[in-house]
C-alpha cells in the first residue's frame, strides 16, 4: 500500500483505474491488506471524479438521452426496453412520465444508477392525468 497517493493529474487517475482493473481480474481476500487497496483506490477515483467530472443534475430524461447518445442508441433501443416505439417516443418528449417498470427496465438493461431516474421532473402535457410512480404504464 506504499504506492498509493493522490491522485492530482490524468495520469495518476489512469494508473488508479488500472490499479483497480487488476482486483475485477483477481478480486481481493475480505479483510485483507489488499482489499483495504481496492477500497482506498475506489474512493480515490470516485473523488477525482467528482472534482474533475461532476454530474449535473440531470433529469432522468436528460440522462437517458445523454446515455443514448453516447452508447449510439436510437429511439427503437429504448422502444425495446420499455414496449413501444410510442411509449419511447411520449418518454423522451416529456409527454409520458417514466413509471416504476420503465425506471426497472431502463436501469438493469443499460445500467443505469435508478436514483438518476426516480428524480422528479417536468410533463410537458398538462392533460395527462397525475399518476403516482409505478401505475402508468
Amino acid at each position: 500500500m506504499n504506492d498509493i497517493r493522490p491522485l492530482r493529474t490524468l495520469e495518476d487517475y489512469d494508473w488508479a483505474v488500472c490499479e483497480v482493473e487488476k482486483y475485477f481480474v483477481s478480486p481481493p481476500g475480505p479483510d485483507t491488506q489488499e482489499q483495504d487497496r481496492f477500497d482506498i483506490l475506489c474512493d480515490l477515483i470516485d473523488a477525482y471524479d467528482n472534482k474533475h467530472h461532476p454530474l449535473p443534475e440531470a433529469d432522468p430524461i436528460d440522462v437517458i438521452a445523454a446515455y443514448m447518445q453516447e452508447h449510439g442508441l436510437k429511439r427503437r433501443d429504448l422502444a425495446d426496453i420499455i414496449g413501444s416505439k410510442a411509449r419511447a417516443t411520449e418518454v423522451l418528449e416529456r409527454i409520458r412520465p417514466l413509471s416504476l417498470s420503465m425506471i426497472q427496465k431502463i436501469a438493469a438493461s443499460w445500467i443505469i444508477p435508478a436514483d438518476l431516474l426516480i428524480r422528479p421532473y417536468h410533463i410537458d402535457r398538462q392533460d395527462v392525468p397525475d399518476v403516482p410512480v409505478g401505475d402508468a404504464a
